[in-house]
C-alpha cells in the first residue's frame, strides 16, 4: 500500500477553511507530502547501491584500457588521467546522486612514473585533483591502509566507505564509495566515487523522516553516517550494548545497517 506523510509543522490542506485557501494552498499536497514506497532498509541500500552499480558498470571498460595503453609501452599517470577522465565525467553526468567527486586512485608502484597516482575529478567545476599544487607530502602519501582503498583491495568487492574527513581532496565529510578493478586478477586500482554528508542528509533525511522509528544509519564499525533521531549525529559510535535498543537490519551487498529505534 502507498502511503503519505506530511512534513512536521506543515498544515494539511484539510485544515484550513474553504475561505482562506489560496491557490498556492491547493498546490500543497504535491509539493509537502512524500510517497513512502520502500522501506527504510530498501530505501538506503537502493541511495548506496546505485553509486556502487555505477563503478561497476564502467570499471570492466576501464581495465580493458588501461590493459592495451599497458601493452602500448610505459604506462604513466598522465596517460592514466587521459583514460579515466573520461568514466569520471560519465559519473557526474549519469548517476542521479550528489557526486562530489569521482575518478580512479592507482594501485602503488604500478604505474612508470609515480609510485602513487589519484586521477580524480572533483566539484562543482569538476576539477583535476592535482595534489602536488595542494602539498609536496600529499604527492607521495600511502593510501594502502585506508578503507576505501584496502578493503576493496582485500576483499575483491565494492565497499562504502566513512564517514570521515577526507584531508586528501575536498577536506570535508565524506562517505566514498570505491570498487576494486582487476586486470587478470591482478589488481591495478580502485574506481571510487564521492559523496559529501551534508549533501546525502539532505537527500536522505527528510525520506527517512516519516517512518514512525527513528532511522539511524551506522557503517561496519558501528560509526553513525546519519540519523533522524536528534540526539544522533554523524560520527558519533554504537557499539556493543549500545545497539540493544534497536531494532537492526543489515544492508544487502554493503558494509551498513539501518537501526529502527
Amino acid at each position: 500500500m502507498r502511503h503519505e506523510r506530511r512534513w512536521p509543522g506543515i498544515p494539511s490542506i484539510d485544515s484550513i477553511p474553504h475561505h482562506e485557501r489560496t491557490a498556492t494552498d491547493l498546490e500543497a499536497p504535491t509539493m509537502t507530502t512524500i510517497p513512502v514506497t520502500q522501506s527504510p532498509v530498501e530505501l538506503v541500500a537502493d541511495y548506496f547501491g546505485r553509486a556502487i552499480s555505477s563503478l561497476e558498470s564502467w570499471k570492466p571498460l576501464l581495465a580493458a584500457d588501461i590493459a592495451a595503453a599497458r601493452a602500448a609501452g610505459p604506462f604513466t599517470s598522465e596517460k592514466l588521467d587521459d583514460l579515466v577522465e573520461p568514466y569520471a565525467h560519465r559519473t557526474f553526468d549519469s548517476l542521479e546522486l550528489p557526486v562530489y567527486g569521482a575518478g580512479f586512485i592507482a594501485a602503488l608502484d604500478s604505474l612508470a612514473d609515480a609510485g602513487s597516482h589519484l586521477a580524480w575529478w572533483q566539484g562543482a567545476e569538476r576539477t583535476k585533483l592535482v595534489l602536488a599544487s595542494q602539498s609536496v607530502n600529499k604527492e607521495h602519501i600511502d593510501y594502502s591502509e585506508l578503507e576505501w582503498y584496502r578493503v576493496p583491495q582485500a576483499t575483491g568487492e565494492a565497499h562504502v566507505a566513512g564517514p570521515y574527513v577526507d584531508y586528501l581532496c575536498s577536506d570535508e565529510y565524506t562517505i566514498t564509495v570505491a570498487a576494486p578493478v582487476a586486470i587478470d586478477d591482478d589488481f591495478v586500482g580502485v574506481a571510487g566515487l564521492d559523496l559529501l554528508i551534508d549533501r546525502v542528509e539532505h537527500d536522505l533525511t527528510p525520506r527517512l523522516a516519516v517512518f514512525d522509528a527513528h532511522v539511524t544509519i551506522i557503517n561496519g564499525v558501528g560509526r553513525v553516517l546519519l540519523s533522524t533521531d536528534a540526539r544522533r549525529e554523524t560520527g558519533d559510535t554504537l557499539r556493543g550494548s549500545d545497539l540493544d535498543a534497536f531494532e537492526r537490519h543489515p544492508c544487502p551487498g554493503m558494509a551498513l545497517e539501518v537501526l529502527l529505534h
